[in-house]
């Protein structure tokens, strides 16, 4: 079995990852990486993956980057990548939006709670205290 986790270089993308890591770790799955296009080949994109790893206590997880595919938007390889048998759930990062906000803005990553076949665990980043 797979959990499949969006990787985008955003606040909300890398609070998805520990999460990720720790879903697959409590489920005995592999995790497939799925980055937006330009992030894999960044150095970044490596250290991000390996500190959300040992955040989540997650060294024996087994994890692979799936191959980008440039006819697909980011949320598109998530929806087709959802309808894998194997694929128990979808991890993605998720922006903090008002009520008003989520009316009138569309996402790439709504359509994705909206279009996956499989559930999503959709990860917000904490909100920061005022200061």
């Amino acid at each position: 079995m797979t959990v499949v986790l969006s990787y985008l270089p955003t606040v909300e993308g890398r609070g998805a990852l520990a999460f990720g890591f720790s879903e697959a770790r409590m489920r005995g799955c592999d995790l497939l990486v799925i980055a937006e296009k330009e992030t894999v080949t960044d150095d970044v994109f490596t250290d991000d993956l390996n500190s959300a790893r040992a955040a989540a206590d997650a060294a024996g997880v087994t994890y692979r980057v799936a191959e980008s595919d440039p006819g697909l938007s980011h949320a598109d390889q998530l929806i087709n990548a959802s309808y894998d048998e194997s694929v128990e759930l979808v991890v993605i990062g998720l922006k903090r939006r008002s009520p008003v906000g989520k009316l009138l803005t569309g996402s790439a990553m709504q359509r994705v709670l909206l279009d996956a076949h499989c559930p999503v665990a959709a990860v917000k980043p904490p909100v920061r205290a005022a200061v």
